[in-house]
């Protein structure tokens, strides 16, 4: 807070402030103050939920190119949407109890805007829907039928999105129709990713197809501004994986961002927002939450519930994977 905005605040003038004896408080010498150190910005720089290194190579093709963020992660994300052997998002997901492939995303830009669908089928990159609906839109959300004819209006072509290898699991599954959720399942769920310009300016995108064999309908953070992704161009953003009702219960990803703006770095905000999960759920130990963000800085946090969540992060550097701490300890 500058010093202009506090003395408004607190009420204190001139007058008032002379009759603080800070003065003789002060320990030390002014020739002893140091400044504060400011840490040089990591940019450009991407990272994702889990290991998918292509979707970040992806972005950071981008990024290095001179691209800006929000192309970046959505082209980004585009990649696993395309990847059928990828079961969690996109065309190949696993489908709802029904049988049907249903699927959510958000995408949000650096001005603040934002742009999500909801039960979206037969159209396999729901995140460049989710542009679509940011930019050609005064809308923020559609949802099924309306979103899915709102793409073949904006030229994107339907297709069938269940192929037979996950057809053959969900007939399997319905022999039993037992509904469970696993943790960590390789490359599990959602990809949400966050990125960071040369300009340093930062934009976010989030996608997925859902828990697999989920009741006809439901929708989880993932598409959800506030919940599975929020950015704050002035602060950072950050993202959710998981069982997302529980993210949505604490608005998670807006939490973060605010817990940053507040002064907590990345690691120590998504600690926070694990920690009010598992405070709040006395069955915590039955699902797993992960938590990423990054700072203006490019400094950057994960953390989640049980161990084995990681993300992948790509700068300058080059490529890395980075497993994530964990509430419930090995």
């Amino acid at each position: 807070m500058q010093r202009r905005n506090f003395l408004k605040k607190t009420g204190l003038g001139a007058t008032g402030l002379a009759s603080i004896p800070f003065l003789s408080s002060w320990s030390k010498p002014i020739g002893e103050i140091q400044p504060k150190t400011i840490k040089k910005a990591v940019r450009p720089i991407v990272v994702c939920t889990w290991n998918f290194h292509n979707a970040t190579s992806k972005a950071w093709e981008i990024l290095n190119s001179g691209g800006n963020a929000l192309d970046a992660v959505e082209q980004g994300v585009m990649i696993e949407e395309a990847d059928v052997t990828n079961q969690t998002v996109g065309k190949g997901g696993r489908p709802d109890r029904d049988g049907n492939v249903t699927l959510d995303a958000c995408i949000m830009n650096k001005e603040g805007n934002c742009g999500s669908v909801v039960y979206l089928q037969n159209i396999t990159h729901a995140i460049s829907v989710a542009r679509k609906v940011m930019e050609d839109t005064p809308h923020v959300m559609l949802a099924g039928k309306g979103a899915e004819q709102f793409a073949y209006e904006k030229g994107f072509e339907k297709e069938n999105l269940l192929t037979e290898q996950s057809k053959k699991e969900w007939l399997e599954w319905k022999k039993e129709s037992k509904y469970e959720t696993i943790i960590n399942i390789e490359n599990h769920d959602t990809i949400g990713m966050l990125a960071i310009d040369e300009s340093g300016d930062i934009s976010g995108a989030c996608t997925t197809s859902g828990m697999a064999y989920k009741v006809g309908g439901r929708v989880g953070d993932s598409p959800l501004v506030g919940a599975g992704l929020f950015i704050d161009n002035e602060v950072g953003g950050a993202t959710a994986t998981g069982v997302g009702e529980e993210v949505v219960k604490t608005v998670g990803s807006f939490l973060i961002v605010e817990l940053m703006r507040q002064g907590k770095s990345p690691q120590e905000a998504c600690e926070e927002a694990v920690n009010r999960i598992v405070s709040k759920n006395k069955n915590y130990n039955d699902f797993q939450i992960g938590f990423l963000a990054i700072n203006k800085n490019g400094e950057t946090g994960a953390y989640c519930i049980h161990p084995g969540f990681s993300y992948s992060k790509y700068n300058g550097a080059g490529q890395s994977d980075n497993p994530s701490g964990s509430f419930v300890k090995k």
